[in-house]
């Protein structure tokens, strides 16, 4: 919004100046000269606008922004101004002309390190100014990591410091679930909006909605992957091909699934455990399990055992994409 400001002033201060301008150099009728000169000027600015917006991609925080335009453009406008003053008839207009470059090329540099502040560093000797976010790289949200709610939990410890992004178009997924007809989608979708309130009003995390628009990409997936890459952030998901995707794209991902995997204690083989088998398991005479971290437990001859608690001595784990695996045989002492 803030830019589209800008680049309208733009257009509205150029065909301005173009008046002032076209008045200046044709002044046998100065209402054909102020019509002619505020649409060159206007139109120049919209071909500006329009170069600026196909090559360059990139946003950046708006104050520095405007300050080092600002500067680069009363710096190297007035110098960039003298050739264009050699131009016949534009040498009487120099009062026009030179402020007009300035103005330009404050607006160019300004769109530019706007759009590429992530790339853009200034350093002198022993000082260096450059783009720093607030405890590292920025942490990116998809919808199934909000709906899952354990980045509440995670956001409560001492542990993350980043700031956390939720894209505008993960919102609008959230509300087109919230409001689906299916009663078990509404409600996945309402426990993400819960889950984004609670994240919104606690105090250890800075969480701000990202209203970058990816243009030519449908899906949100790529959506992701797209917006990583251009804030340089890492993706934060449950979903396993957004994963696979993302990693083939080069963009960093945590997994709260590998997460809590990793932080599961570890289970040797000869270990004994005590549970309660709860269902039959796929193979015959097997029973099923789980730890009370949801660690699923796959009991050899306990499929007679179903309801009750019973002692296993642990053979192997099995690691998968989905989590822990622990095999065990009863019997043992």
């Amino acid at each position: 919004m803030i830019l589209n400001i800008l680049r309208i002033l733009f257009v509205i201060a150029s065909a301005v100046i173009g008046s002032y301008a076209g008045a200046s150099i044709d002044r046998s009728s100065d209402e054909r000269g102020h019509l002619w000169g505020a649409l060159i000027g206007g139109s120049a600015a919209a071909a500006v606008i329009g170069l600026e917006v196909v090559l360059t991609t990139r946003r950046a925080s708006l104050i520095p922004t405007l300050v080092i335009g600002l500067f680069l453009g009363l710096l190297v406008g007035p110098q960039i101004a003298q050739p264009v003053l050699l131009i016949p008839g534009l040498a009487k207009a120099s009062d026009i002309v030179t402020p007009f470059m300035t103005f330009l090329t404050a607006f160019l540099a300004a769109v530019v390190i706007y759009r590429t502040k992530d790339e853009f560093k200034f350093s002198i000797p022993y000082v260096e100014f450059r783009r720093q976010n607030a405890g590292g790289r920025p942490l990116i949200l998809d919808t199934s990591v909000i709906i899952d709610g354990r980045i509440e939990g995670l956001a409560g410890t001492n542990l993350l410091d980043e700031e956390i992004v939720v894209p505008r178009f993960v919102l609008q997924e959230l509300q087109a679930i919230a409001d689906s007809a299916d009663r078990l989608k509404r409600s996945r979708g309402r426990r993400g909006l819960d889950i984004l309130q609670k994240l919104q009003d606690g105090k250890r995390l800075a969480i701000r909605i990202d209203e970058s628009r990816i243009d030519g990409v449908d899906a949100v997936d790529g959506k992701l992957v797209a917006l990583a890459k251009s804030l340089g952030g890492r993706l934060v998901t449950t979903d396993f091909n957004l994963n696979k995707i993302a990693h083939l794209d080069g963009v960093d991902v945590v997994n709260l699934n590998e997460i809590a995997a990793a932080l599961k204690p570890a289970v040797l083989p000869g270990e004994l455990l005590t549970l309660k088998i709860i269902k039959p398991g796929a193979e015959q005479g097997q029973g099923v399990g789980y730890l009370d971290d949801g660690t699923m437990v796959v009991v050899e001859g306990a499929r007679g055992e179903i309801g009750k608690e019973v002692t296993l001595m642990v053979t192997s784990s099995l690691q998968t994409h989905a989590g822990k695996m622990i095999f065990g045989r009863m019997g043992q002492s």
